[in-house]
């Protein structure tokens, strides 16, 4: 099989897979990631995790055709699900879903990440949840990437484990901007919320004053995100 070519948004994700990994890919669209990485000679074992059947056969097919079925393990199984204990992994990635699902996935396979290192999560929306999630399970962010790609931002949060005394509090616009991207202010950065302020703007021209509960609170959305881009 030809080596893979990874979109930009996985390539960023791959980036922070440490050398020798033990990995999970939940969701692995085709074995992609796994198969990647694998022969970047990046990580020793992977697991690519499907929920359903006809992504987890053709995940199954890439990872035979690489001739990679001895390293990479392809399994149908819902969400951390698909880590068994003798799998000894110690980085999940879950890329290209929604905030709330990952949350979701991590809090239903809890006691699958007692030995986790490093988690990678690339949320398509609701990241202040997401974040909020790490916060409250004791994991701290530890970096952030926001790109763009076929004009839709994403972003990546990495986070790991630490104890509760060192768990770190996040302010309600670190949750919603990241703690991280809110401080670099990237370029990409200015550019998703300058997109979300657009909006915001022409709801609040759209809505009548009668609406003033509603009103006020699209002001303090343009108000904290004017603030973020100052």
């Amino acid at each position: 099989m030809n080596e893979i070519k990874l979109s930009k948004r996985l390539k960023a994700v791959a980036d922070y897979v440490d050398n020798g990994a033990r990995l999970a890919d939940i969701g692995s669209d085709h074995a992609y990631l796994p198969t990647y990485l694998m022969q970047k000679l990046v990580i020793d074992f992977a697991v690519a995790g499907e929920v359903v059947k006809g992504p987890f056969e053709i995940a199954k097919n890439h990872v035979e055709e690489a001739d990679l079925s001895d390293r990479i393990v392809v399994r149908l199984a819902n969400g951390l699900g698909a880590i068994e204990n003798t799998d000894k992994i110690d980085t999940i990635v879950i890329a290209g879903m929604g905030g709330i699902l990952i949350s979701e996935i991590l809090e239903a396979g809890k006691e699958k990440l007692g030995h986790v290192k490093r988690l990678i999560l690339q949320p398509n929306n609701h990241e202040e949840s997401l974040r909020q999630w790490l916060v409250n399970h004791q994991f701290v962010i530890k970096k952030e990437e926001v790109l763009l790609e076929a004009g839709k931002f994403y972003e990546i949060i990495v986070a790991e484990p630490v104890s509760k005394l060192m768990t770190e509090k996040l302010s309600v616009n670190d949750l919603t901007f990241g703690p991280f991207l809110s401080k670099e202010k990237s370029t990409v950065f200015q550019q998703k919320w300058q997109k979300e302020l657009n909006t915001l703007n022409k709801i609040i021209a759209r809505l009548p004053e009668e609406q003033a509960e509603k009103r006020q609170e699209v002001l303090n959305q343009i108000a904290r995100i004017e603030e973020v881009l100052r």
